[in-house]
């Protein structure tokens, strides 16, 4: 085919990134199937309700406050590397005004694999299509202004200096800040029924 190994190495290491590929021990990648494979109908309510993000918010706010604490006390030199790859290309991105949500999902799975966690690296791997639709709202609707970007970066730099100090209370103490800033925009631009 003419590509060198190298370069084959460099394009399933971007795809693991990404969340497309799992690497299996003993050597080897497997594909991971997408969520909207997987599960069609959570993408279609998504799509057909967006109040079904918020309870997707609401439910990350759970998961993730757990998660963020186990990559902080789990994390390695390769997860901090990582998360700081995905630091600097989002300050590059938010100054060249480009796509936002990339480096956003890239953050979030980011954390997912320092976890350490199978299962949740699996929930993950599950939702991600529905995440990336979640996080391309966010970042283009619900949170668009210049303003917008320069808090989200500041909180996403929160939640990594938690990991890369590898102190779990500080991580979750900053993912808990991040979700609820995006729980409240939420409330205050669809208020929700009151629940009885």
């Amino acid at each position: 085919m003419g590509v060198s190994r190298v370069s084959i190495r460099a394009a399933l290491q971007s795809l693991k990134t990404q969340g497309l590929l799992d690497a299996v021990q003993g050597g080897g990648t497997r594909v991971i199937a997408s969520s909207a494979a997987m599960d069609p109908g959570m993408m279609e309510l998504v799509r057909v309700n967006r109040e079904n993000l918020h309870d997707l918010a609401e439910i990350r706010s759970i998961l993730e406050v757990w998660a963020v604490g186990r990559a902080a006390s789990n994390r390695s030199a390769e997860d901090v590397a990582e998360l700081t790859r995905i630091m600097e290309a989002t300050e590059a991105d938010i100054a060249a005004g480009a796509h936002k949500s990339e480096n956003d999902i890239r953050f979030h799975l980011a954390i997912a694999k320092a976890s350490g966690s199978g299962i949740y690296l699996h929930i993950v791997a599950i939702i991600r299509g529905v995440l990336h639709e979640m996080l391309d709202y966010h970042r283009y609707e619900l949170f668009p202004s210049p303003q917008d970007d320069q808090m989200i970066l500041a909180q996403h730099r929160a939640i990594f200096e938690g990991i890369k100090a590898g102190d779990p209370h500080l991580a979750e103490a900053a993912m808990r800040d991040h979700l609820g800033f995006v729980l409240t925009r939420y409330s205050r631009q669809t208020p929700r029924p009151s629940q009885s």
